[in-house]
């Protein structure tokens, strides 16, 4: 079970003094059987008046900060060590309901999904219908892993990878349009292409490890992460990352999941003051494993 520290550092700058109104941090991984959260510490500066935690609608953890101090700069500094023990990829045999498409979810199980099979952005035409059907076998029915398995290395494979500034998610539509997108875009492409299909899907949002040695083969790196969620019977939710063609939990460290990715910002507030005061926000992310971090540590003390 490998260790993994993240250290996020989230800074804004500012030309003249401002007030800060409340600021929600999501961050911290979700404990679960595969990932277990060993040690984390958040460090604020200007120091909040309060800070508190709680779970949201789906169980997330979120620092809520309120401050009384006004200032040039506010920093978040956020570092956690987690054990990595990722889930082999899952197998389903011929006799699991969901091993073919179409299935059929279980009675109890359906009012819980509702909300992640139905389609949440407009596709007035088709348009992400069509692409979605294009991973069915011209004869049904159609192995379930092969549809899920496909969509993850279509995108992949089909779109290319674009760093945005813009806040924000762009519609599914324009991701299929431009043929370009983020990991954000990337994951609720594929989510509603899901939904279309009555497969239901959801949004993660969290890190991605990049070990050094194959840092070339992956994107979405150094910076926050995001991905999908399917859930299938007998199997339960299952990764599927568009953006680096990954089944399975390697190398994702899950922090939120949500319907919407509106609903899982990492980081986010308000200040108070002109809009000339805002200078630039500066972001910095390590995602290193107790391997490296030796060897860098060995390496130094080396010199």
């Amino acid at each position: 079970m490998p260790l993994l520290t993240i250290h996020h550092k989230t800074e804004y700058r500012y030309n003249r003094p401002v007030a800060f109104g409340e600021h929600r941090i999501m961050l911290r991984p979700g404990d679960g059987h595969d990932l277990r959260v060993l040690d984390s510490r958040l460090d604020i500066l200007p120091t909040p008046v309060s800070l508190r935690w709680i779970h949201d609608v789906f169980g997330n953890s979120v620092a809520i900060a309120n401050f009384d101090e006004r200032a040039d700069r506010l920093i978040f500094d956020w570092h956690v060590t987690v054990e990595h023990n990722p889930v082999e990829e899952f197998a389903l045999t011929p006799d699991d309901p969901a091993y073919f498409y179409p299935f059929v979810y279980d009675e109890l199980e359906l009012p819980d999904l509702v909300q992640y099979i139905t389609p949440q952005y407009s596709d007035p035409d088709g348009r992400i219908a069509e692409w979605a059907r294009g991973f069915l076998d011209d004869d049904a029915p159609t192995p379930t892993f092969k549809i899920l398995s496909g969509m993850t290395h279509g995108i992949r494979e089909q779109f290319e990878y674009r760093r945005r500034h813009e806040p924000g998610t762009q519609h599914p539509l324009q991701t299929l349009q431009w043929g370009t997108g983020t990991c954000r875009d990337y994951a609720l492409f594929m989510i509603e292409a899901l939904r279309q299909l009555g497969i239901a899907a959801r949004f993660v949002s969290g890190y991605i490890f990049v070990p050094d040695d194959i840092a070339q083969h992956h994107v979405g790196g150094g910076s926050t992460h995001a991905w999908v969620q399917a859930y299938l019977p007998n199997a339960g939710w299952i990764e599927f990352d568009p953006t680096n063609g990954i089944v399975g939990t390697r190398d994702l460290i899950r922090v939120a999941v949500a319907r919407d990715p509106r609903q899982a910002i990492p980081l986010h507030g308000i200040y108070v003051g002109t809009q000339d005061a805002f200078d630039v926000m500066d972001v910095s992310i390590r995602v290193v494993s107790d391997e490296e971090r030796s060897g860098a540590e060995l390496e130094a003390e080396a010199l």
